[in-house]
């Protein structure tokens, strides 16, 4: 059975080249440009593992974590903030509402690549 990611970020060369990366490695991948999109996904889908941005017009990364987190379906879901903020009050606040990794750009690929296996495995 084929994994599912749900990639959400507002930067569409961001979303490209995780999008190819992650077919690559044999993923179904949705796309969502922002939380509202991402929720709106969420409600008929339920992914393995959510790349999710924190900078995001209409439904930040924050929301749509929470919302995440409180709702039974989706609670139990991975999900890896993939953010420009690297502050150590904000990478412990992503932690904090339930993040299981927490990962800034710029960013590696292939690290993102072995974060998301190894979250799965």
């Amino acid at each position: 059975m084929r994994r599912k990611i749900l990639i959400v970020d507002d930067e569409p060369n961001i979303v490209m080249s995780l999008e190819y990366i992650f077919k690559k490695q044999d993923f179904d991948v949705f796309i969502a440009r922002d939380g509202s999109e991402a929720l709106e996904i969420l409600r008929h889908h339920t992914p393995d593992i959510i790349l999710l941005d924190i900078m995001m017009p209409k439904v930040d990364g924050y929301q749509t974590l929470q919302y995440i987190k409180n709702t039974n379906s989706l609670k139990d879901t991975k999900v890896v903030f993939l953010t420009a903020k690297n502050k150590a009050s904000d990478i412990e606040k992503g932690l904090k509402l339930g993040a299981d990794k927490y990962l800034t750009k710029p960013f590696s690929v292939k690290k993102i690549v072995s974060e998301i296996l190894e979250l799965l495995a």
